[in-house]
């Protein structure tokens, strides 16, 4: 839990800083999205654990343990007037997504979400129990598609494959009127745009975050 309440909009992010010397030390100093709604008395982020410096100090952490956080940061975020958005999303960057639909669901707005969701594998697909639940609990409102680009899928609610024109334009065909919300990192948000700028997407409706240094 935060010393003091850290009040920030769905789809932005904070800065854990474990080498408070060297602010500019990209090996101890990551940023993370918020995998929570604001709504909560919590705070949430995740993060896939690897062999790196700063994951290692992650598992080092125990109850009690202080650590210095830098937030709210970020300007890709949801507007409660927002009334059918969509998301290209790949790997890790459902982070904020997450945070965005929590806060939609919770807050019970009646905005339209449409969610590509693409993994290498199935079992990488992260918050699948979450999405789930939500799409079950409010089916017209939210519509999940989820893609693995590598082996055969089990669950039939998973496609082959990765998101491309044809995908988008087959499974949120009314992407014009959407809202495009892009997270992740640089080569897959710039993948992304090239197809909204491949199928017309408006520019002043796509909205990016890049993940630097993850």
């Amino acid at each position: 839990m935060p010393n003091e309440k850290i009040d920030f909009l769905p789809g932005q992010f904070l800065q854990v800083i474990f080498d408070e010397h060297d602010k500019n030390n990209r090996l101890l100093n990551k940023y993370l999205s918020f995998s929570s709604a604001p709504q909560n008395d919590y705070i949430e982020v995740t993060k896939r654990m690897s062999q790196s410096d700063f994951s290692q100090r992650l598992r080092q952490i125990r109850e009690g343990d202080t650590v210095l956080l830098k937030a709210p940061m970020g300007n890709c975020v949801f507007k409660d007037e927002y009334r059918k958005i969509g998301f290209l999303i790949g790997g890790i960057g459902i982070t904020p997504v997450v945070s965005i639909i929590e806060y939609i669901v919770k807050k019970q707005l009646h905005t339209d979400v449409c969610l590509l969701y693409s993994n290498r594998f199935e079992q990488d697909i992260a918050f699948k129990k979450e999405l789930n639940s939500w799409q079950r609990t409010h089916p017209q409102l939210l519509n999940v598609v989820y893609m693995v680009s590598a082996g055969k899928p089990v669950d039939k609610r998973c496609i082959s494959g990765i998101i491309n024109k044809d995908i988008v334009l087959s499974h949120m065909p009314d992407w014009q009127q959407r809202i495009i919300f892009i997270f992740g990192p640089p080569a897959m948000v710039s993948s992304m745009k090239n197809i909204c700028s491949e199928i017309s997407c408006k520019k002043e409706l796509i909205k990016t975050e890049n993940f630097i240094g993850y």
